[in-house]
């Protein structure tokens, strides 16, 4: 009884998704690989920057919301938001990584990371940051102090990126006087696709 309740309840979960769409990763590592974005409404950080409008939003079950994600033919999907780890679950990451998806998520950084994701990018925000695990660090550059900043995370990858191209100029400079770092450009917003 008690595991036929529990599995009622996991249907009926509904998770708060901004929007899915089919694209190319526009910046950081994977910048075009083609990918499913899920993008999550919802996010504990307010940034001026931010390109997700919160106020929108459907309300998915697990289930929706991988057979829209399958409908594409890509099987890399990039978790997003808002903040997805607000609502992103083992059990969404497990229906994912039944049908074949390699998961990645792009986060602040404020809270742990579920098992089973492939990569993690964290584009650290104000503290504090929970994060337990960060392949890819991408900071969006405002002049602050990135070295400080990177000194908490274990990530194999940096990248600066300028914010909203509002200080290119800038951020070549620093990642050319730092060279660890990596620019990371929004081709998505160059070549004017999603």
């Amino acid at each position: 009884m008690y595991r036929k309740v529990k599995a009622t309840q996991h249907r009926m979960k509904k998770y708060n998704i901004n929007e899915i769409f089919y694209s190319l990763q526009g910046e950081g590592y994977f910048t075009g690989t083609p990918a499913v974005f899920l993008r999550f409404s919802g996010c504990n950080r307010h940034c001026d920057f931010c390109d997700t409008d919160h106020g929108s939003g459907r309300s998915l079950t697990c289930e929706e919301i991988v057979d829209e994600c399958a409908a594409y033919p890509a099987r890399h999907i990039i978790c997003t938001g808002g903040e997805p780890l607000l609502q992103l679950d083992t059990s969404l990451v497990t229906k994912l990584k039944e049908r074949g998806f390699f998961i990645q998520i792009e986060t602040n950084g404020t809270l742990p990371v579920p098992e089973g994701i492939d990569w993690v990018t964290c584009s650290p925000k104000d503290r504090p940051w929970g994060i337990d695990r960060v392949d890819e660090l991408k900071i969006v550059y405002q002049g602050q102090d990135v070295e400080e900043i990177a000194s908490h995370f274990s990530a194999k990858h940096l990248f600066l990126q300028p914010c909203s191209g509002r200080n290119v100029a800038q951020t070549i400079k620093y990642a050319m006087e730092h060279p660890h770092w990596r620019l990371s450009l929004q081709t998505h917003k160059l070549l004017d696709i999603r």
